[in-house]
């Protein structure tokens, strides 16, 4: 163990620079790093194999030992040696790591070539498990996605609520009836707020039976069946023109070999007058590679992306971007809800499954919320257009009082 341990302590300080951080070694031996301020955490390495994967690499490991029991937090909670860990996070500053994330950025595109095989076997993976695990920590309208925090206080339900608020403005739903595209519908929140408040018809696409199968139950006892259609289809399978699309929490799904692919199908589908919104989780910090403990548990091809990954083939594509929104702290706010609810029912979820998956979602989770409090992540919203004449001249209507639900009577 002796080499090893030699190997990730050198990594630990070379990366450890700000808060504190213990480490009680296999041996009862302890070490400090850091420099004493801010976050604070400790943990126990519990046996000689976990040190080695942990040295070797630490980006899979330490989240594959905390699910196996090899490393415990012994003051405060995974949670706060996550938060010591991604604060300092930089991977020149610990070889392992940055071997690890350029042999990743190497090979992303292999990695995110989701085809539409692997694109559904991708989304069943994360999407396809037990509804009832989702009803338990998400809000009553299983918006999986970055709430909108007008003003930082609101409940999970008020910022999810204006979230789709939001959305809706942008999309500039201004007569009854307009078409709508939902890429990534999810389980139905967002299509069926469009129908019911904005007097919308949507069309939903998702590769996940699990959440089409609810939407479908959701429209039909909502009353909204005739209004709101859900499919299971692969986005580059749709081939007519809606008025609006909207895709929310999707992009993250597609992978960098496929932005062009995703691009040509806004713009076959999108009428020449019409208006597209992409909402997706982005990096401050430019083009990286997917934590690969990320790919291997979670979401398998996933990526978020640099804004810089994206506008080129969007540019490209011959569509405009007519604004662009950044969402700094929205998305950690929202997960620091989804946590708190998914440790209060910790109980009933392990009953699902068990303390191992409790113990995967809870890092999930965590190392999530830490992304984008203390990290590189951000969310994106890209208003995009064909015609440049297709909106105001100004953005004044976005926040105009008294938008949402104004058509919706006039629908029915």
């Amino acid at each position: 163990m002796r080499l090893f341990k030699s190997l990730l302590d050198r990594g630990l300080a070379g990366l450890l620079r700000r808060g504190s951080f213990r480490v009680v070694w296999p041996d009862g031996t302890q070490t400090r790093y850091g420099d004493g301020q801010g976050y604070s955490a400790a943990i126990t390495i519990g046996d000689a194999a976990t040190v080695r994967r942990l040295a070797l690499n630490p980006g899979l490991a330490f989240g594959e030992a905390y699910m196996a029991g090899g490393v415990t937090a012994l003051e405060g909670t995974i949670h706060d040696a996550l938060a010591v860990l991604m604060d300092n996070l930089n991977h020149q500053n610990m070889p392992a790591l940055a071997l690890n994330a350029g042999v990743a950025r190497l090979l992303r595109r292999i990695f995110q070539a989701n085809d539409a095989v692997r694109a559904r076997r991708n989304v069943a993976h994360h999407y396809d498990l037990n509804g009832r695990l989702y009803a338990l920590f998400l809000d009553r309208d299983r918006q999986y996605s970055c709430a909108y925090f007008q003003h930082g206080d609101e409940t999970l339900e008020e910022a999810q609520a204006a979230k789709k608020r939001h959305i809706a403005a942008k999309l500039k739903l201004d007569r009854p009836g307009l078409e709508v595209l939902d890429i990534g519908s999810g389980w139905g929140g967002t299509a069926l707020t469009l129908a019911r408040d904005y007097g919308a018809r949507v069309t939903g696409i998702t590769l996940s039976e699990e959440q089409l199968a609810e939407s479908r139950a959701r429209a039909q006892d909502a009353g909204l069946a005739d209004r709101v259609k859900f499919e299971l289809m692969d986005y580059r399978a749709m081939d007519r023109p809606f008025d609006r699309i909207v895709s929310v929490g999707m992009f993250e799904h597609v992978g960098l070999p496929n932005y062009p692919a995703y691009f040509a199908t806004l713009k076959r589908c999108l009428k020449p007058d019409g208006v597209a919104l992409l909402h997706s989780i982005g990096r401050f910090s430019g083009p990286d590679a997917t934590n690969p403990w990320i790919t291997k548990y979670i979401f398998p091809g996933g990526y978020s992306p640099a804004l810089s990954e994206v506008l080129a083939p969007l540019e490209r594509s011959g569509l405009l971007i007519a604004d662009v929104e950044i969402l700094r702290l929205h998305y950690a706010k929202t997960i620091s809800h989804w946590r708190r609810r998914f440790a209060a029912n910790w109980d009933a979820i392990a009953a699902l499954y068990d303390e191992r998956f409790c113990r995967m979602f809870e890092f999930y989770l965590s190392a999530s919320e830490l992304a984008f409090r203390v990290s590189d992540h951000m969310n994106f919203q890209l208003q995009i257009v064909r015609d440049r004449h297709a909106l105001p001249l100004t953005r004044d209507y976005m926040t105009e009082e008294g938008v949402q639900g104004r058509f919706a009577t006039a629908s029915r």
